[in-house]
């Protein structure tokens, strides 16, 4: 079957940074669905694994961790779906991944596709849901409802793909004040478009503009990227006792600085149920399953933001490039196979 994958971790203007490969067509196992891939999409991650993984000698790691498809066989345990089910799932680090014409997932990780999305709309939205969902309700605490809620939330980063859907999900699901960060004119009008009440400028001093808007105080905050150049700034104007949450990987991060204030710090990373096989690993599943009817219901949107072609080593290049270039706004698709 086809695939697209890597022999060496190389940059990616190098010829062989991602290439085209064959390989075997994979057997189900135990909990295990075979998908035939329709679409999958690039996410920060796929990036960081590139240019730090490099696989054994004489192998080939396959990136990918969004993925709609059909389901085409199932292992022996399976229950939850049947071959012909459209699903939409973001699979795990520990595993090959999607950019393969057939892909094996764990049942517990998957969730149906939304009926009213294509393919393609539809693989931008698991790994980011997973990743903002999780990090809204689990780690930061929010309260699911419309009533009102005294508090904003800032989210850095929030043209990017977990900020499109976090953006959305806080606005439809909460009563919280929610705050983004975009430089761009197009970024932020991006934003706003999703429910953002406000949007102001991370390359500018966010305390006084934060002061000038005279929203409720910061007590939560969504720290998607650059946390460190943010996390200290952020720390001065945050309100005593609240939470700060982070995703990404800051090469300086001192903990020491939210001492005074009481603020919690809560890291997300949306692969920990997979990875550890945790006992509430079903959660994605059911979580995946609430964000489909959420789509169908017209509650949210998709946040796919470009649409790069068929899934080959030529278009994920140009995909991880943009997402290494900080420029994404949304999510980058790809769609069948040549």
């Amino acid at each position: 079957m086809k695939a697209v994958g890597y022999k060496k971790s190389l940059p990616i203007e190098d010829a062989n940074a991602l290439i085209d490969v064959e390989i075997a067509k994979p057997e189900p196992k135990v909990r295990d669905l075979r998908v035939a891939v329709k679409a999958v999409s690039v996410n920060p991650v796929d990036t960081k694994v590139r240019k730090r993984a490099a696989p054994p000698e004489g192998e080939v790691k396959i990136l990918g961790y969004d993925a709609t498809g059909v389901v085409e066989a199932v292992g022996p345990e399976v229950t939850l779906f049947k071959p012909g089910d459209e699903v939409a799932y973001a699979g795990s680090i520990q595993r090959q991944g999607t950019n393969s014409e057939f892909h094996l997932v764990d049942e517990r990780i998957v969730g149906r596709k939304p009926k009213s999305l294509s393919f393609a709309e539809a693989a931008a939205l698991p790994l980011t849901s997973i990743t903002a969902w999780e990090l809204l309700f689990d780690r930061l605490g929010a309260v699911p409802g419309k009533s009102l809620d005294p508090r904003t939330l800032l989210i850095t980063g929030g043209a990017g793909g977990v900020g499109s859907i976090l953006i959305q999900l806080a606005r439809r699901l909460t009563g919280l004040t929610v705050l983004a960060t975009a430089t761009r004119p197009e970024s932020r009008d991006w934003c706003l478009s999703l429910g953002a009440h406000a949007v102001i400028d991370h390359n500018k001093p966010l305390k006084e503009q934060i002061e000038a808007l005279k929203l409720p105080p910061v007590e939560l905050v969504a720290s998607l990227t650059h946390t460190e150049q943010h996390y200290k700034p952020i720390v001065d104007f945050m309100a005593p006792q609240g939470k700060f949450g982070l995703i990404d990987d800051p090469a300086e991060f001192a903990a020491t600085a939210f001492k005074g204030k009481a603020i919690s710090i809560h890291w997300e990373s949306m692969f920990t149920r997979s990875s550890f096989t945790t006992p509430d690993i079903i959660a994605q599943h059911n979580l995946l399953n609430d964000v489909a009817d959420l789509i169908d219901k017209g509650v949210i949107r998709t946040t796919l933001g470009e649409h790069y072609g068929t899934i080959n080593a030529t278009n994920l290049k140009r995909a991880h490039a943009l997402i290494e270039s900080n420029k994404a706004r949304g999510k980058v698709v790809l769609e069948g196979w040549a």
